[in-house]
């Protein structure tokens, strides 16, 4: 047994104080009155509460004993496990344009894709995983985090409805998405720092162009992982026309030829999904090759062990309180 907080065992001196105090005081500190002799008493029994008197006194050193016990924390460490720790730092990028709409992946491509990377950010309890959006523009929802139940429920209120609403311009800036999502990353001291960039389409809007981007992404070691999603030929595109929803079908535009430039730069891979079972499998595969071995080391899984010396001081005090006002009560 262990202690988290031996410091506290030092409240151990006044209680020896104390007990050295009681010894010596006892006997003055006990009522009196003055009889001419007491002769006719030697013969008789004592009673057995003459024998008790010093209980309560001991109740109360022992109830304080294991309070400074419980102060101090014991913990139990007699487990011993092997840990594995596998953890990178990861950026999506996800384009959030109009397009991503499009319902060849269902129920449309941006949903499809937010449902597959909760699964892959599920499967990741050990990553350091943050988000960034862009369409025409490109924000941080969400900077490197491993409180992955906060990240999914921003990730799942991600949606077109401020590029629709023209709080953001409408549009494709792959290389913007990219130098956003470094800039999260480049100070990163993970051995491993990745962007995983899903789009529909090609750049059409940003300040940086994405093969730079991809440079800038090399230079700080990030590999960048290039999804382009989208069937093949056209796609059913939803349009609401006097209330009603009608369907026009789109063509698929992605630059393939970019995203592939992109990933072959920064040292990652282009993927093409064109249904959510591919989708699916493309997270699958990026799961595989992103494992980093951080560290392996043993440790001690230590448990909490002062409830029952907490409960052995209430009783302690329980029972002295018990005695001083029954038995043991003393007049005056």
């Amino acid at each position: 047994m262990t202690f988290a907080n031996p410091g506290y065992f030092l409240l151990l001196l006044p209680v020896a104080a104390y007990i050295v105090w009681y010894l010596l005081r006892n006997d003055q500190s006990e009522p009196s009155m003055q009889v001419s002799t007491t002769s006719m008493y030697a013969q008789l029994p004592k009673s057995p509460l003459t024998w008790l008197r010093h209980v309560p006194f001991l109740l109360r050193v022992a109830g304080l004993v294991l309070l400074i016990i419980v102060l101090a924390r014991p913990q139990s460490t007699h487990s011993w496990q092997r840990s594995e720790v596998e953890g990178i730092d990861i950026m999506m990028a996800v384009d959030i344009s109009t397009s991503m709409l499009a319902e060849d992946l269902k129920p449309n491509r941006l949903e499809a894709a937010k449902q597959v990377a909760a699964d892959f950010i599920n499967g990741r309890p050990n990553d350091n995983i943050g988000l960034t959006i862009f369409a025409g523009q490109s924000f941080t929802q969400s900077p490197l985090t491993t409180d992955h139940t906060v990240l999914l429920n921003i990730f799942n209120s991600v949606s077109c409805k401020m590029v629709q609403e023209g709080i953001i311009m409408d549009g494709t800036a792959i290389g913007d998405g990219i130098a956003n999502a470094v800039t999260r990353l480049k100070d990163s001291k993970a051995k491993s720092k990745v962007i995983i960039l899903l789009t529909d389409g090609s750049n059409n809007r940003g300040e940086i162009s994405p093969l730079t981007a991809a440079e800038i992404a090399k230079t700080f070691g990030i590999r960048v992982y290039t999804i382009g999603v989208g069937t093949n030929g056209t796609a059913p595109y939803p349009i609401t026309y006097g209330g009603t929803i009608m369907y026009q079908n789109i063509p698929v535009e992605i630059d393939e030829n970019t995203l592939q430039q992109i990933a072959q730069t920064a040292d990652g891979q282009y993927y093409r999904a064109t249904s959510n079972s591919k989708l699916k499998e493309v997270y699958e595969e990026i799961d595989k090759l992103e494992k980093t071995k951080l560290n392996v080391k043993d440790f001690s899984r230590k448990n909490e062990e002062f409830m029952p010396f907490a409960l052995a001081a209430v009783l302690c005090i329980l029972l002295e309180l018990l005695l001083r006002l029954t038995l043991l009560r003393r007049i005056p």
